[in-house]
C-alpha cells in the first residue's frame, strides 16, 4: 500500500498562533506529506541546480519546483509524458509543482504579443515562434503529471498605473477561468499514473489593495484547491510586499494553502508566514549561492572575501547541515579561488539547509505556542550580527 493514497491535494491546519496570522498545517499529495509553512527549492528544467536529488532527499525537501516555460521548450511535455511524467523523468519520487509558463513568457518584453486568446512569443533558445494560454499551459502541465498546477496568468509590470493593473487582473481572472475549465476536461483523463493533480489560482492586482481584494472575490468564486499570491516581489518596496500580503492571505479561504509566489529572503519567509502564508518558493537560496553568498543565523556573508582565508569555522557555527559539519569556510573560498564547480553545490546544499531548517524551527515555534518570541530572537540575531566580521 502506497504511504500517500491521497490522489488530490489535502490540506489541514494544525495550529493557528495566537497572536499573528501564522499557522502549521499539513499538505498531502499523491507524492509525498509537505508539513507548512514550507519553502520549495526551485528546479527550473527539472534540476535545483548544482545539486543531485538525493542530496535534495537528505535536506528533506518534500516539495520542489519545475518550470512549464522551459519544459515546453526543452525537452518538450509530449517527450516528458512518453517518458512516463515528470517524476519519472527527473528521478524525484516526492512532489512537485509547476509554474504555469505566464512569468517566464512576460519577461521576455519585445519578443511576445500578448492577447485574449494568448501569448505568441518567440523562444528565446532558436527565436521560434511558440504560443502559450491557459488551455495549452493546462495540458503541459498535465504531461508532466504535476501535483500542484498553477493557473495561466498575466504578470502585472511594475510600475503599473492603477489602469494597466485592473486589466491585467481582468485578463487573469478571465484566463483562471478557462485554466479551471480545462484544468477539468484534462482531469477526467488522468496519466497513467492514475493520480490527479490540483490547480492553484493566481491573485493579482500589483500594489493597489482594492484591485487585490477583487481578484480575490473572483478567484474564490471559481475555486481552485490552493490560492497564490503573484505579482510581488518584483521592484516594490517591501513595506508594500508586506502590506500586500497582510491584506490578502488572511482573506484567503482558510481551509486552502495560500502561496506567495518568487519570495524571498530570510525575513521576508518569517515575516509573511507571520501574515498567514504557508508555502514560499524562490531562486534566491542557490543563485546566491552559485554568487558565493552564503546566508546564515547570523546574516549573509561572502565566502569568497579574502578574511576567510584561514578561517577554520564552518559556514554557520548554528548549522548542523553536513556542509558545516565537515567544512570549513577556508576550504570553501579555496574552492571558489580555484574556479572548482564543488563551490557551488557545497553553498547550495548550506543554503538550502538553512532555509528549509528555518522553515521546520518557525514549524515548531508555531505547534508550541511560542511564534511570537521565536520571530524576535530570529530576526534580532539575523540583522544585529554580521557574519562579515
Amino acid at each position: 500500500m502506497s504511504l500517500f493514497p491521497h490522489k488530490h491535494l489535502t490540506f489541514t491546519v494544525e495550529k493557528q498562533d495566537g497572536q499573528t496570522k501564522a499557522r502549521a498545517g499539513r499538505i498531502h499529495t499523491a507524492h509525498s506529506e509537505i508539513e507548512t509553512p514550507v519553502f520549495m527549492p526551485v528546479g527550473t528544467a527539472g534540476t535545483v541546480k548544482a545539486l543531485t536529488q538525493e542530496m535534495l532527499e537528505q535536506l528533506d525537501a518534500r516539495i520542489i519546483l519545475g518550470n512549464t516555460y522551459h519544459l515546453f521548450l526543452r525537452p518538450g511535455h509530449e517527450t516528458i509524458r512518453q517518458l512516463g511524467g515528470l517524476h519519472q523523468f527527473i528521478s524525484w519520487p516526492r512532489s512537485i509543482l509547476t509554474d504555469s509558463g505566464g512569468f517566464q513568457v512576460f519577461s521576455l518584453g519585445d519578443l511576445r504579443k500578448i492577447r485574449e486568446e494568448g501569448v505568441e512569443f518567440r523562444s528565446h533558445l532558436d527565436g521560434s515562434k511558440q504560443f502559450l494560454s491557459p488551455e495549452v499551459s493546462m495540458q503541459v502541465q498535465h504531461a508532466l503529471g504535476s501535483d500542484i498546477v498553477m493557473c495561466f496568468d498575466e504578470c502585472t509590470p511594475f510600475p503599473a498605473t492603477e489602469k494597466q493593473a485592473k486589466d491585467s487582473l481582468e485578463m487573469t481572472s478571465r484566463w483562471a477561468k478557462r485554466s479551471r475549465i480545462e484544468f477539468d476536461r484534462l482531469k477526467d483523463s488522468p496519466l497513467s499514473t492514475g493520480k490527479s493533480p490540483s490547480l492553484f489560482g493566481i491573485n493579482q492586482g500589483s500594489v493597489y489593495p482594492e484591485l487585490r481584494r477583487q481578484s480575490l472575490e473572483q478567484l474564490v468564486e471559481i475555486g481552485f484547491e490552493g490560492y497564490a499570491i503573484g505579482g510581488l516581489s518584483v521592484g516594490e518596496e517591501k513595506s508594500q510586499m508586506y502590506d500586500i500580503t497582510e491584506l490578502i492571505a488572511p482573506q484567503l479561504p482558510v481551509e486552502k494553502p495560500r502561496y506567495l509566489m518568487g519570495v524571498g529572503t530570510p525575513e521576508d519567509l518569517i515575516e509573511c508566514v507571520a501574515r498567514g502564508v504557508d508555502m514560499f518558493d524562490c531562486v534566491m537560496p542557490t543563485r546566491n549561492a552559485r554568487n558565493g553568498q552564503v546566508f546564515t543565523s547570523r546574516g549573509k556573508l561572502n565566502i569568497r572575501n579574502a578574511k576567510f582565508i584561514a578561517d577554520q569555522r564552518p559556514l554557520d557555527e548554528d548549522c548542523e547541515c553536513a556542509v558545516c559539519r565537515r567544512y570549513s569556510r577556508a576550504y570553501i573560498r579555496h574552492l571558489w579561488n580555484c574556479g572548482e564547480i564543488l563551490a557551488s553545490t557545497l553553498c547550495s546544499i548550506h543554503n538550502l539547509a538553512f532555509y528549509l531548517d528555518s522553515m521546520r524551527s518557525i514549524r515548531q515555534s508555531i505547534v508550541l505556542g511560542e511564534f511570537s518570541s521565536f520571530r524576535s530572537n530570529y530576526l534580532n540575531k539575523y540583522r544585529s550580527s554580521s557574519s562579515e566580521e
